[in-house]
């Protein structure tokens, strides 16, 4: 098929012939298709995956004895429209936070029970190799100052994280993979916006985008069951979900929803490896209206159970690794 020419500046033209969904009525003959749950509901949170690090060397890093003032490090909670991310809890997500090495941390704090496991003594070595403060500090403490049910003993204080241009997460680079991002359309669940994200980072995407109001931002939760995948991640911030897919395809770039209501399975995306956005609604609704009207292509997850859809993080994690596999 003939190609449209390019719409606006970042990324090859658009190819032409795929169509404007519109949300067709589901014809009688097709089996119900899965994408965005029609309950909300999060989904139950897994162990973390043990690390293969290094054992702790002889070197300590530097501690501080005692409990810490409680307002020395206290954090404010972000403004509308920020991203977060200032405190990280969980041993997966800090090990992360200090590998990566992207954003200045001002300390980690560790419980003064904690068993020393594998992943713990890398969290110390890189705190040492970094020059960061650890503050050995009571558990009851520790919890005191975290913001999740479980911290695992482990969390720290960071710089947050910085916003991105929508502009920019569409421009490739060098050899920078072809753009594929995930856009959420209202998930408020914190849970599933870090399932979410983790998987999302697994799968290859290039970037996030956020709206400013309806959805969870980087809370501490959110870092949490992302378990590190917001430190490889770009995010760009939208006053509005449905303005950001018009500029979006202004700037070459394919929208993809995912909807139980579509009848053209996630199996026949052909524009896997064009410039991508996969498009994930809120928990029980789906995609917002005007969401769902400017996505260039409507799919969903073909479904033979009795159960009404899948939750929002499970649909996510299928349609991502399905791009990933026809990039391959």
């Amino acid at each position: 098929m003939t190609p449209k020419p390019n719409r606006g500046r970042g990324g090859p033209p658009r190819p032409g012939g795929a169509p404007r969904s519109g949300g067709a009525p589901r014809s009688g003959g097709a089996p119900r298709s899965g994408g965005l749950p029609r309950s909300g509901g999060a989904p139950r949170s897994g162990g973390l995956p043990r690390s293969g690090g290094a054992p702790r060397s002889g070197s300590a890093p530097r501690a501080s004895g005692g409990s810490p003032r409680s307002g020395s490090f206290s954090r404010p909670r972000p403004a509308d429209g920020e991203l977060g991310g200032e405190q990280v809890e969980g041993r997966r997500a800090v090990r992360e936070l200090l590998a990566a090495g992207r954003r200045p941390v001002r300390d980690v704090w560790v419980s003064e029970t904690l068993d020393e496991g594998p992943l713990v003594a890398e969290i110390l070595e890189l705190a040492d190799a970094g020059g960061i403060t650890l503050r050995r500090v009571p558990r009851s403490r520790l919890d005191a100052e975290a913001r999740t049910d479980a911290a695992q003993g482990v969390l720290a204080h960071a710089r947050p994280l910085a916003p991105t241009d929508l502009a920019d997460l569409c421009e490739r680079r060098g050899q920078e993979p072809v753009p594929f991002l995930v856009v959420l359309d209202g998930v408020t669940d914190p849970q599933n916006v870090g399932a979410i994200l983790r998987t999302a980072e697994i799968a290859g995407a290039t970037g996030i985008v956020l709206p400013k109001h309806r959805s969870a931002h980087i809370t501490p939760t959110v870092a949490k069951a992302a378990a590190g995948a917001i430190e490889y991640l770009r995010f760009a911030v939208v006053p509005g979900i449905p303005a950001a897919l018009s500029a979006l395809g202004e700037l070459g770039v394919w929208t993809v929803g995912l909807d139980s209501e579509a009848e053209r399975p996630v199996w026949q995306l052909d524009l896997a490896t064009q410039p991508i956005a996969l498009v994930l609604g809120a928990e029980g609704s789906g995609l917002s209206r005007l969401a769902r009207a400017r996505c260039d292509v409507v799919v969903g997850i073909p479904q033979r159970g009795r159960i009404s859809s899948l939750n929002v993080a499970a649909a996510a994690a299928i349609a991502a690794l399905e791009i990933s596999r026809r990039r391959a």
